[in-house]
């Protein structure tokens, strides 16, 4: 049997019933009475006869649907069904549309979170988000190569961030690595890359270290237009020396029952930077001694943002803290790109005090929350050294602090507001 020509094909028209026009091998091509034409193969297995839906002509070729069907056949000398085997393919090839590095980067973060900090947790996902969602998130993670991988990282790079930019590259490669191991990625790109990247060298935080140089720092970034509340953040962060992540998201509930007289916040262990384990003992909570400059600047942050959850709102989600890289740019905007960052007012502290009061050095650790090891000596010195450290809270807000203004005259213009109702208004 010579089988179907390409004329015939193109001249089959529909009639009053359904009908087949017989290839050869089992192939033959089904036209319906509205018109579509559909190859189709038949065959048996297990001693029943099937039928196998190749697809549409002309969508389809004749050649096209024969090396479908001698396909089919070498299937079924398998010992395998030809239907079945398509359902597989088929399955498969859902699966893997839905295989882009954002989906298993999620899938790979839903498995590691309840072995992290919230904090933490928020910070990988986060930086997936904002770094490298973006540039190879949608893509198959099979077409993900070592130039993808370097050209995403290349672009943090560019603004400065090398080391964001290889705690990255990590992170990608952690994800590649479960890829790896769940059968749907071959090889790890985001290790071939570690070399091609830029050096860094770790060390101290950019600060700076003279009273002269932080009066001036402050003066400066104070005065650069910036939101009231992420000025009011960089003034509480230089005057507490708390990191910059548990200040960011400080709840109000922290501020809430201050002692008027001898004001002590506490921030609790769970929001310290602390090993999981550790973050639920309570001796581990570290006690800032407020001095009334530091007062004074959560009495206007309480006018402006008391009404909602947190001290420091997202400027445009009041129900989300804000992002310590706020303070951070107000810094570059001032002038101290790569000169002083937001932790760095904790150097600048622990060398201006030291300097003026080194016999105070065990003091000074505590107030930087460095506290000793052993869970004893740990709850017994924090409380011994409270007193002391009221006294050079104090200190260091008189000494950085002069000449400034207050905080409400910090703030020119009339102040507005800002609580969730407003967002809410904002949005309607």
């Amino acid at each position: 049997m010579a089988g179907l020509t390409d004329v015939q094909l193109r001249k089959a028209k529909p009639a009053e019933k359904s009908y087949r026009i017989a290839d050869t091998g089992g192939l033959f091509l089904f036209v319906t009475t509205a018109g579509s034409k559909g190859w189709r193969m038949r065959y048996r297995f297990e001693g029943k006869e099937q039928t196998l839906i190749i697809g549409e002509y002309p969508q389809i070729s004749l050649s096209d649907a024969r090396a479908a069907r001698d396909a089919a056949k070498a299937i079924l000398k398998e010992g395998r069904d030809p239907n079945k085997q398509k359902k597989i393919e088929k399955l498969i090839g859902q699966q893997r549309t839905g295989e882009t590095f954002e989906v298993i980067a999620r899938e790979w973060h839903g498995l590691q979170k309840s072995q992290w900090t919230p904090i933490h947790s928020d910070d990988v996902i986060n930086s997936l988000v904002k770094d490298v969602f973006p540039t190879i998130g949608y893509l198959p993670i099979r077409e993900i190569n070592e130039q993808l991988v370097l050209a995403t990282l290349r672009l943090v790079e560019k603004r400065g961030a090398n080391e964001t930019a290889r705690r990255l590259r990590q992170r990608i490669s952690a994800v590649f690595v479960y890829a790896i191991s769940s059968g749907r990625a071959q090889g790890d790109p985001a290790a071939v890359v570690t070399g091609a990247l830029a050096p860094f060298r770790r060390g101290r935080q950019p600060a700076v270290t003279t009273l002269d140089a932080a009066r001036e720092m402050m003066r400066k970034t104070e005065q650069t237009p910036a939101h009231p509340v992420t000025k009011l953040a960089l003034r509480l962060i230089a005057l507490t020396v708390a990191r910059p992540g548990p200040l960011s998201t400080t709840p109000w509930a922290e501020f809430d029952e201050l002692d008027a007289e001898e004001p002590v916040w506490t921030i609790p262990a769970a929001r310290m930077k602390l090993k999981r384990q550790q973050k639920e003992d309570e001796t581990r909570d570290h006690l800032i001694p407020l001095s009334k400059e530091a007062m004074d600047t959560i009495q206007v942050l309480r006018e402006l943002t008391g009404r909602g959850p947190y001290v420091f709102p997202n400027s445009r989600h009041a129900h989300r803290p804000m992002s310590e890289n706020a303070m951070g740019y107000l810094l570059n905007r001032a002038g101290y790109f790569q000169r002083h960052v937001p932790h760095g007012f904790r150097s600048t502290f622990s060398t201006i005090m030291n300097e003026r009061f080194p016999d105070d050095r065990a003091v000074i650790d505590f107030m930087l929350a460095h506290v000793p090891k052993d869970k004893v000596e740990a709850a017994y010195n924090r409380s011994l050294y409270l007193a002391r450290r009221k006294v050079l809270a104090q200190e260091w807000a008189d000494l950085l602090m002069e000449g400034a203004p207050t905080a409400a005259e910090l703030l020119s213009g009339p102040r507005k507001i800002l609580n969730p109702d407003n967002y809410r208004k904002r949005a309607a």
